[in-house]
């Protein structure tokens, strides 16, 4: 264990060497973690990453070679923080992948690769860090969501797929592991087009034929960019990418009895805040009656405007 790491806070966060990963990262060694930024190509495709979040972080912030798509990987790098820190505060299961484009397009194939990603790496993360969240008796597990699994839109619908895929895995998982002393907090980010590689490295369907027959309405995706930022300039809420990681950190400050259980950080303002309060509230009058409460933890929505 190194030099004052058991006064300070130690955080994993998958998927950070770009986008909202990075953001997060950034922010949780600014409110005085120790980060683990996990990604793939530590010394290959991500050493520019890798070495840019070395050259800022001040020894606070440390990549570390991880593949949410293995389960080896994943115990290997949990297993390596907590032989160098001895403890584990906060785990970010963020990484992911967008594809865009006609659902009918898409292979089966495609589709299970998007949901191995973007939910059964949740899964792969979960299982490496609960023995030691457990054995600590505490520990918050961040979910990075999205909006289109309260709201979905069209040309995204595998990815919204695997998101809510993710999503009812962690809702569930949460529920269970709540009495052990771990917290769980759902990150629910608008659309970000700029500051993130998610649109840039979008996959598109693989079936040019299938993908043929919208070819009118496959004419509208392109200005979508354009029109979620002139919904941004409406709105004037004034969120980027920053904010996410931001808005994290700001509520991960707070007690978790005090702590929202999802923040919003959605500069288009769709309302999936509000959608997820009524979820909360149904969740909570059903589990009376189960008699499963406990389970629960108090549903403090926080839209961040």
């Amino acid at each position: 264990m190194t030099a004052g790491t058991e006064e300070r806070q130690v955080a994993l966060v998958t998927g950070s060497a770009s986008g909202i990963g990075r953001s997060v990262a950034d922010a949780l060694r600014d409110a005085g973690y120790i980060v683990y930024a996990g990604m793939r190509g530590v010394e290959g495709h991500n050493a520019e990453a890798a070495g840019s979040l070395r050259a800022e972080g001040d020894d606070r912030i440390h990549p570390i070679e991880m593949d949410v798509l293995s389960e080896d990987s994943c115990v290997a790098t949990v297993e390596e923080i907590h032989g160098s820190c001895g403890r584990l505060d906060v785990v970010v299961n963020n990484a992911g992948m967008l594809m865009n484009g006609m659902a009918e397009s898409f292979t089966p194939d495609q589709f299970i690769s998007i949901l191995d990603t973007n939910a059964v790496s949740w899964l792969r993360v979960n299982r490496a860090v609960l023995p030691v969240l457990r054995s600590q008796g505490r520990g918050t597990i961040v979910y990075v969501g999205s909006t289109t699994t309260y709201i979905p839109e069209p040309f995204i619908g595998v990815y919204e797929a695997s998101k809510a895929a993710g999503d009812a895995l962690a809702r569930a998982m949460a529920l269970e592991v709540r009495p052990f002393g771990i917290e769980s907090l759902f990150l629910v980010p608008g659309a970000f087009p700029i500051g993130t590689d998610h649109f840039a490295d979008a996959r598109s369907g693989e079936d040019r034929e299938r993908n043929a027959a919208y070819a009118g309405l496959a004419g509208r995706l392109p200005a979508l960019t354009q029109r979620i930022e002139h919904i941004d300039r409406e709105n004037g809420l004034q969120l980027t990418v920053r904010s996410v990681g931001e808005h994290l950190a700001q509520a991960l400050r707070l007690q978790s009895g005090d702590r929202a259980d999802h923040v919003f950080v959605d500069g288009q303002a769709k309302g999936a805040d509000a959608i997820a309060e009524l979820i909360g509230q149904a969740q909570s009058r059903f589990f009376a009656k189960l008699g499963f409460g406990d389970l629960l933890p108090k549903h403090q929505i926080a839209m961040q405007r």
